[in-house]
């Protein structure tokens, strides 16, 4: 630690600020399992839950998160609490325990939380959970496309059933596209879309092809919708995570690709939940007011294309 008169600043090495997830000689979810939840971890990630601190930069915000009962979603939802936005987060509903995980942080930071079960594959529940967001705080400013779903086929397009092929495109891209369609009508000037891509978009691995082209899509989406949204001053940008430790990894991969996940990357570890929450807030603030179209690598120093 260094100071200078009455300041402190503590230097941190990225590389070693959180511990690679040690899984060795744990009991891993076997490949397939649907349905992981945080409480299921035996390494359990970091949401920001004691770490975050606001500023106000979204006070009065009213934000809609897709995927935000766990893992990025979470500690989004923290983060937005936090910076003054109430929020409403939309889950499985066989995740209802860590729903009400996150609606309880969002609550202790003094916001309103709406926690709301929906399968994003049917397109009448996606617009009944914007219209339950609308009626619960009248407006959407910030919408937060997170949901997501993979599975990890290391024989490639051979070893993809077309049951894995359909729930990957319509929960990635259908519900993204049917959501943010029910949300524009409510959304005024000022109004902020973001979605959750992926390191994949750029350097996809082959064992999770049908989950890197939808990301690849996300991105084109995103940078499409800013450009026609622009002149409604609403703006689109999009998140690119690289290997980020949550419920999804040890549910949906081999046990050997989890006991050296984000190893590959320059920094050399996984990234944890809470070291994405603040290019969301950047994106939702009107501290990127002049940002829209544009792609943020949270990628643990791995280059996009």
């Amino acid at each position: 630690m260094s100071t200078t008169g009455n300041d402190q600043y503590t230097e941190q090495n990225p590389t070693n600020q959180y511990d690679q997830p040690d899984t060795q000689g744990k009991e891993i979810p076997a490949v397939g399992e649907q349905g992981s939840t945080t409480n299921q971890m035996d390494v359990t990630p970091d949401h920001g839950e004691e770490s975050y601190r606001g500023s106000g930069r979204l006070q009065g915000k009213k934000a809609l998160i897709t995927g935000g009962d766990s893992g990025i979603g979470r500690a989004v939802a923290i983060a937005f609490a936090r910076e003054g936005a109430d929020v409403a987060i939309v889950y499985l509903p066989n995740e209802q325990e860590d729903a009400g995980e996150t609606t309880k942080w969002v609550e202790q930071a003094g916001r309103k939380a709406v926690a709301i079960p929906a399968d994003l594959r049917d397109e009448q529940q996606c617009q009944q959970l914007v219209q339950q967001t609308v009626q619960e705080f009248g407006r959407i400013d910030v919408l937060v496309n997170n949901a997501a779903f993979q599975m990890a086929q290391p024989g490639g397009i051979e070893d993809i059933p077309t049951e894995q092929f359909d729930r990957v495109l319509k929960t990635n891209l259908y519900g993204m596209f049917w959501v943010t369609k029910a949300t524009l009508p409510h959304m005024r000037e000022g109004a902020s879309i973001i979605n959750t891509a992926s390191v994949q978009a750029f350097t996809p691995s082959p064992e999770l092809l049908d989950y890197a082209m939808t990301k690849a899509a996300i991105v084109n989406f995103s940078k499409n919708l800013g450009q026609s949204l622009a002149e409604r001053g609403i703006r689109v940008n999009t998140v690119a995570p690289g290997p980020i430790w949550t419920p999804l990894i040890p549910a949906t991969m081999p046990s050997e690709k989890v006991e050296s996940f984000g190893e590959q990357v320059p920094l050399g570890r996984a990234g944890q939940p809470a070291e994405l929450a603040p290019a969301y807030v950047f994106f939702a603030s009107q501290e990127s007011s002049y940002v829209s179209s544009q792609v943020l690598g949270v990628t643990g120093g791995a280059p996009l294309g």
